[in-house]
């Protein structure tokens, strides 16, 4: 049951995690291309495909995000099923895992919903909100490589490599 678990947590984690990290880092240069488009093609239009572009991104990063919720669910069965639950590595890559998702929740979601607002109505995009966007979403992704590392390392683990 536990190499059970074990997949299906790796597979959550590759399928749910995966995107997120992409669309969102995908998420701040697009928002700026159709942002430097939008005064020459506000009345044309020559953003208005890269928008779809932006909204497209967001959608992938709070779906799959929402789907996201399952690798710590499969990790604590996985964990409770291997008998490590007090190690301090599992313990450590929960506590990341739940910075990373807080990161997720407060700073990223909300500042691409209000970048994509501003692109929706046609509102010229600062290059310091796409910057600031851009931290969250690298510092969102380096705690995530970081419990990724940790799951594989497991450091003072006995049941593992």
């Amino acid at each position: 049951m536990t190499k059970i678990l074990l997949s299906l947590h790796v597979l959550a984690a590759i399928i749910a995690v995966g995107p997120v990290t992409v669309a969102a880092s995908m998420f701040p240069p697009a928002a700026r291309r159709v942002g430097a488009a939008l005064p020459e093609g506000a009345g044309g239009g020559t953003g208005a495909g890269d928008v779809g572009t932006v909204r497209l991104l967001h959608r992938i990063c709070r779906v799959y995000a929402g789907l996201g919720i399952a690798v710590p669910v499969l990790g604590f069965a996985t964990a409770a099923a291997m008998g490590v639950l007090g190690d301090a590595w599992l313990i450590t890559s929960i506590a990341l895992t739940a910075a990373a998702a807080g990161i997720l929740v407060a700073f990223v979601l909300p500042r691409q919903e209000e970048l994509l607002e501003g692109l929706t109505g046609r509102q010229p995009v600062e290059h310091a909100r796409t910057a600031r966007l851009a931290m969250f979403t690298g510092l969102f992704n380096l705690l995530w490589a970081t419990v990724t590392v940790l799951m594989i390392v497991r450091p003072g683990s006995t049941t593992g490599a």
